[in-house]
């Protein structure tokens, strides 16, 4: 029987995350003929050992080295064998099924990337889609938010699902083919803005973004500076690739300005 989902999780000493992360796909894909492909990236904490004695089923991929967010989840595509693929953070916990998002994405062929509800460790919704940059909406990164007042308060109706222009990394529902055709992320962003850029790419293409909120997974996230530089980093990486003349300088000038506001805030 042919395999209909690989779920394609990238490893960087997350070894205290996977367990409740793996349970969960197994839980809530039971009704799915799905693979797990984890790409680890030179992990020094056991991730490894643990996902062998634990999962022997799970794809694991070894790196000898940090290939990154995008590289690594390139890799694992490369070696998936379904035609869906689930792109989730190894800090997430699936809460429910996702067929309604497969059914979305298979039955609409506008439909690029499917995304869902996140909630924080305690169970609160979290924003996790958001506007293409312009040049000035760089200045200050909740510029680029959803404004909607669903996205806002958190608020749905769970009988609707919402278009929207990107969508988080840590849970990308996506067609293989798509995913091929549009080059997969961009090698030139290590960590952070390679799902803007993707998003961007595909709707270059046609494809559109799709957020589903009567379907929720739980994200463990956390504010440290490291963060910050790597998504102003980022940006300035985006802007290059999709601004040119004047709005590329209004832009690297917003993402300068941005930093040096951080600098002063102390957080970056």
């Amino acid at each position: 029987m042919e395999i209909e989902l690989s779920v394609i999780i990238v490893n960087y000493n997350g070894l205290k995350y996977l367990k409740d992360c793996l349970d969960s796909l197994y839980d809530k894909l039971k009704n799915c003929l799905f693979e797990i492909i984890i790409i680890d990236n030179n992990s020094c904490d056991e991730s490894c050992n643990f996902i062998k004695q634990n999962y022997p089923n799970i794809v694991l991929i070894e790196s000898k080295e940090n290939l990154g967010f995008g590289k690594g989840n390139n890799l694992g595509v490369k070696n998936a064998k379904g035609k869906t693929i689930l792109l989730l953070n190894n800090d997430t916990v699936l809460l429910d099924s996702i067929e309604p998002a497969i059914e979305i994405l298979t039955n609409d062929e506008n439909v690029g990337i499917v995304t869902v509800k996140m909630l924080g460790g305690n169970k609160k919704y979290i924003p996790s889609v958001g506007k293409f940059p312009s040049p000035l909406r760089l200045l200050k990164f909740s510029f680029l938010d959803e404004d909607r007042s669903e996205f806002v308060t958190g608020n749905f109706d769970l009988d609707k699902t919402f278009y929207v222009d990107w969508v988080t990394g840590a849970f990308m529902l996506i067609n293989k083919d798509d995913f091929e055709k549009t080059g997969g992320f961009d090698d030139d962003y290590f960590m952070y803005v390679e799902d803007v850029d993707l998003c961007k790419r595909m709707a270059n293409n046609g494809k559109t973004c799709v957020f589903i909120p009567s379907i929720s997974y739980i994200h463990l996230v956390g504010f440290n500076k490291t963060r910050e530089n790597l998504l102003i980093n980022g940006y300035g990486i985006y802007a290059e690739k999709h601004f040119n003349g004047l709005p590329r300088i209004v832009a690297k000038t917003m993402l300068s300005i941005n930093k040096n506001i951080k600098i002063l805030k102390n957080k970056i």
